[in-house]
């Protein structure tokens, strides 16, 4: 018995590769994908062959890229937004028929062991298909929120609305990431939520999820200027409580630090293969004395992994697809395909041939 895989086998080229499927250990068991997730930010580096990982090594005792970097293709990997249902278990853990979020990468199964892989069981009211976020993508965006509460509380967060509750929050850009963490952010409590985005397309997906957005293409207006004419603290102290920063691109950073009020924090959830060149540091960075926090997904803030793991992160997840299930599946979700359909599906996306929010593969 073989899975098919979808791999990047080498720059500009996308292919489906038979693997052979793994016989279930005893603990173990089979899943079966249903769905799978594109982020399309990080998969199409790889395509494009952008990603650093594919030119130096990333030394993880010392924390530094430099290392030899391994072979870079074929990425055999892809993804890390599945759904799946279990067979063939051999634990009564997961029994046959349970249904799963884990992140193994668009295949269309894979032997899982839940000591070695992450294996989070979908609820029977949650519609399968937003199980796509559950394992890894909602947690990205939850952990963002995390990392706000932490630069208020440091260690002393109880809720995801500590970072948040009461406060006037931007998000800078309106992919997935950010529509989910604004999302996010208005569930628990933001005084104000504004999505920032020079897409029309995409603040119209934004304003359909209820949101505010405001225009940040070259015609528009300052939006820095819009946002702190608008929210006054004191004299002298103007713009966002916090802002999270969603685009991969150097002057989506430079506008979030504008975007603060002094001493004001960005968390940064975005992924920037080129670097960031365009940031300005001495310039409202240095004058206003802001700050800028990491949130990426492999790390919760400092003193709270005992009580914040990724599970805890996923069922914040789970809460906010029960309330906002049916407007992410209307408005989010803006592409079904089917698996045969992949290669071509990241090609166009790769190309800008087509433009989609979320695709989703089908098995």
């Amino acid at each position: 018995m073989a899975d098919r895989n979808l791999i990047v086998a080498g720059p500009g080229r996308v292919e489906i590769a038979e693997v052979p499927a793994e016989p279930v250990p005893d603990g173990g068991f089979r899943a079966r994908t249903l769905f799978s997730g594109v982020s399309a930010g990080t998969e199409l580096t790889f395509l494009k062959g952008t990603n650093p990982a594919l030119h130096a090594g990333f030394d993880a005792g010392l924390g530094l890229f430099g290392a030899p970097p391994e072979q870079a293709y074929p990425v055999t990997r892809l993804g890390y937004m599945e759904v799946a249902r279990v067979e063939e278990s051999r634990t009564p853990a997961f029994p046959d028929g349970t249904v799963v979020a884990m992140t193994y990468g668009h295949r269309t199964g894979y032997t899982g062991h839940p000591l070695r892989d992450r294996v989070v069981p979908l609820p029977g009211d949650l519609d399968p298909i937003l199980g796509v976020y559950v394992a890894h993508m909602g947690p990205i965006c939850a952990n963002g929120l995390l990392h706000a509460a932490a630069d208020r509380f440091g260690p002393a967060v109880r809720s995801l609305a500590d970072g948040v509750l009461g406060a006037r929050v931007a998000v800078v850009g309106a992919g997935v990431v950010g529509l989910l963490t604004a999302l996010f952010a208005r569930a628990h409590g933001a005084a104000s939520v504004v999505v920032l985005d020079p897409t029309e397309q995409r603040r119209k997906i934004a304003e359909g999820l209820g949101l505010e957005t405001l225009d940040t293409g070259p015609d528009a207006p300052d939006p820095a200027v819009t946002l702190k004419t608008r929210w006054r603290h004191a004299d002298g102290d103007r713009g966002a409580d916090v802002v999270f920063q969603c685009r991969g691109q150097a002057a989506a950073l430079h506008l979030g630090l504008r975007l603060l009020r002094p001493q004001g924090t960005v968390i940064d959830l975005a992924f920037y293969p080129g670097g960031a060149d365009e940031v300005r540091l001495g310039e409202e960075f240095h004058h206003n004395g802001l700050g800028v926090r990491c949130a990426q997904i492999g790390r919760v803030p400092r003193g709270l992994a005992h009580s914040w793991d990724r599970e805890r992160l996923s069922a914040a997840t789970v809460d906010l697809l029960r309330a906002e299930g049916d407007a992410i599946r209307a408005h989010l979700i803006t592409a079904v395909v089917g698996f045969d359909e992949s290669p071509a599906l990241l090609h166009d996306l790769a190309e800008r041939r087509r433009q989609e929010v979320q695709a989703v593969i089908t098995f």
